[in-house]
C-alpha cells in the first residue's frame, strides 16, 4: 500500500533531514517534490494545491525556523498535512443506533466488491460489536448474485433473507425490513445491484430503495485502484443519494493512493472502511493517523497488533502459557508461528506495518526474506515425524537428508530452520527462569505472533479496537525479536521507537 508515495516522500526527506538549518529555498524546493509526488500518486489537482499551500505556509513560519530538528519539523507538517486531507484525527464510527433494525445501504458501481464488503462488514459487526446482521441481496439483473451473498452469509455464519424469485429490488427491500424486524435482528444490510456505468434506471432504483428503508448509514463502495475514476464516482452518487460515509475495496492493491487521498477533500465524505485483501475479515476501520504514518513510512504497529489480536483463541493461548512457562518450545509451535504469520498477510505484509521498511526492501531482497521463505520452512517442518517435531535432537545427518527431499530443499535449509528453532527455545528457557516480568515479554513476542496469548491478552483485544496507546517498546522489541528469527538473523535498524539491531546476513 502506498509503495510509490513513500518511497517518492521518503526520498524527499531524507534530502534534507541532517541539515542544521532550512531556508525558504530549501522548503520550496522540497515542497515542489511533494507536489509531483502527490500528482504521479492520481491526487486531484486541487486537492494537492490545498495541501502544498498549507504545508508551504506552515513550513516557512517561525514553528520551522525556530525548531531545534527543522527537517523533523517539516515531516510533521507534512504528516498532519495528510491527516487533514485525509478527514482528521479521529475515525468516524458507523452509526448502528437506531430503531432496529439499523437499515445500511451498500451502493456502487459493478465489480467495485459491494456484494464481499457487505459480508465483511456482516462479520465485522457480528465479531466486534455483538450485533445480530441479517443480509439481504437487491441484485436482480447479476447472475447468481444472491446466491453469492446467500453462500458467504454460511460462510461467516450471518443470516441472510431467503431468495423469492421474480420479486422487484423494491419488494424485496420491503420483505428484508419486515423479516428483520420480526425476527428482532439490529442490523440489516441492504446489497444493491451495480452497473458498469452510472445510468439513470440504477440511480432511481436506488434512491427508491434508500426513500423506504430509510437507512441510517448509505456507504460507497469504491475501487481504490480505479483512482480518479472513483473519486467522480463518488461525487455522481452523492449528487443522488444521501451519502454517510465511503469504502474503498483492493486498499491493500493500491500502490498510488490517489483515490484514497482524493475522497474525502473532493466529496466532504469520510473513508470508514479499507477492505485490504479477499479474505472475509480483510476489512479494516480507517484511521488518518495510521494511514497517514504508513504514507510516511512510519509503520502502523497498531494494525499489526490488531492483526494478530483477531486470530488469537482463548484456549490455543491458555496452552501456549503453561507451555512457555515450563520453558518449552518445539517444532510444532514453530510451525504455528508461521502459519499466523501467514494468516497475518505473510511476513510482507507484517513488514509493511513496521517502521522504515521502506529502506529496506535491497536488503531484504539480497538475504532472500520473502513470503516464500516461511513457505519452504513450513514444508521442512511438515516433512518431519511427531516425534522429531517434538525433539529436534533426533535429527541426525541421514534424517536431515530424508527431510530435505520430502520438503524438495537443501540440507543447509533444513539445519537455517533448526538454528532458528534453538535460538528461539533458548529465548523461551531463559525467559521462563526470568518469573513473571520475562514470561510477559514472551507473550507480547509469541501470544502476540503466534496464535498463543498469554498474560497480555486483555491488551491486545483493546489495542485491536484501537482505543489504548501503541505498544510499549519492550513489546515492539519483541515483535522485532521474532520477525528477525525468520531470517536467521536479526533486522536492520528500524526508525520510529523500534531499537536499532545489527542487519540481516547476506544470503549464502
Amino acid at each position: 500500500m502506498f509503495e510509490a508515495l513513500n518511497e517518492r516522500l521518503t526520498g524527499v526527506f531524507d534530502r534534507i533531514t541532517g541539515r542544521g538549518a532550512l531556508s525558504e529555498k530549501d522548503v520550496a524546493e522540497a515542497m515542489r517534490e511533494v507536489r509531483v509526488a502527490l500528482l504521479e500518486a492520481d491526487v486531484a489537482l486541487p486537492v494537492v494545491k490545498e495541501f502544498i499551500a498549507f504545508a508551504t505556509e506552515r513550513a516557512t513560519g517561525e514553528e520551522v525556523i525556530r525548531s531545534v530538528k527543522p527537517a523533523d519539523q517539516v515531516v510533521k507538517i507534512v504528516y498532519d498535512g495528510l491527516i487533514e486531507m485525509l478527514g482528521g484525527e479521529e475515525p468516524v464510527p458507523l452509526n448502528t443506533n437506531a430503531n432496529p433494525p439499523a437499515v445500511v445501504l451498500m451502493a456502487g458501481l459493478q465489480g467495485s466488491g459491494k456484494t464481499t464488503t457487505s459480508a465483511k462488514l456482516a462479520l465485522r459487526l457480528t465479531k466486534f460489536d455483538r450485533k445480530k446482521v441479517m443480509m439481504a441481496s437487491l441484485d436482480t439483473r447479476r447472475p447468481a448474485a444472491m446466491e453469492q451473498l446467500a453462500t458467504l452469509g454460511k460462510q461467516i455464519e450471518v443470516a441472510t433473507l431467503p431468495i423469492v424469485q421474480g420479486e422487484s429490488a423494491v419488494q424485496i427491500t420491503r420483505r428484508a425490513l419486515q423479516s428483520a424486524k420480526l425476527q428482532g435482528f439490529d442490523v440489516l444490510i441492504l446489497d444493491t445491484a451495480g452497473r458498469i456505468t452510472l445510468d439513470e434506471g440504477l440511480m432511481n432504483e436506488v434512491a427508491e430503495v434508500a426513500e423506504i428503508a430509510r437507512p441510517v448509514e448509505t456507504l460507497l463502495v469504491a475501487d481504490s485502484l480505479t483512482g480518479q475514476d472513483a473519486v467522480r464516482t463518488a461525487s455522481a452518487f452523492h449528487a443522488r443519494l444521501p451519502l454517510t460515509g465511503l469504502v474503498l475495496t483492493r486498499a491493500d492493491g493500491d500502490g498510488r493512493g490517489g483515490a484514497m487521498l482524493s475522497m474525502r477533500a473532493v466529496t466532504g465524505l469520510p473513508i470508514k472502511y479499507l477492505g485490504a485483501g479477499e479474505k472475509v475479515d480483510a476489512l479494516d476501520v480507517f484511521d488518518a493517523r495510521r494511514v497517514a504514518g504508513r504514507i510516511l513510512g512510519q509503520g502502523d504497529i497498531v494494525a499489526l497488533v490488531e492483526k494478530a489480536a483477531q486470530d488469537l483463541d482463548q484456549a490455543k493461548a491458555e496452552k501456549m502459557a503453561r507451555k512457555l512457562a515450563k520453558g518449552q518450545f518445539d517444532l510444532d509451535d514453530l510451525a504455528g508461528q508461521l502459519q499466523q504469520m501467514k494468516r497475518m498477510g505473510g511476513l510482507q505484509g507484517i513488514m509493511g506495518m513496521l517502521p522504515g521498511v521502506a529502506k529496506m526492501k535491497g536488503q531484504m531482497a539480497e538475504s532472500g526474506i520473502d513470503d516464500r521463505m516461511i513457505l519452504r520452512q513450513e514444508a521442512i517442518i511438515s516433512s518431519m515425524t511427531k516425534a522429531e517435531r517434538k525433539k529436534p535432537d533426533l535429527l541426525n545427518a541421514s534424517r536431515k537428508k530424508r527431510i530435505a527431499a520430502g520438503a524438495g530443499v537443501e540440507v543447509q535449509d533444513v539445519n537455517r530452520v533448526l538454528k532458528q528453532h534453538r535460538q528461539m527455545a533458548d529465548v523461551v528457557k531463559s525467559m521462563a527462569r526470568g518469573g513473571p516480568k520475562k514470561m510477559q515479554q514472551m507473550a507480547a513476542m509469541l501470544g502476540g505472533l503466534g496464535g498463543g496469548g498469554g498474560p497480555d491478552m486483555a491488551r491486545l483485544k483493546a489495542l485491536g479496537g484501537g482505543k489504548t496507546p501503541e505498544p510499549s517498546a519492550d513489546e515492539l522489541k519483541a515483535i522485532q525479536d521474532r520477525l528477525a528469527g525468520l531470517g536467521g538473523g536479526q533486522l536492520p535498524n528500524l526508525p520510529g521507537g523500534l531499537p536499532g539491531l545489527p542487519g540481516f546476513p547476506k544470503k549464502n
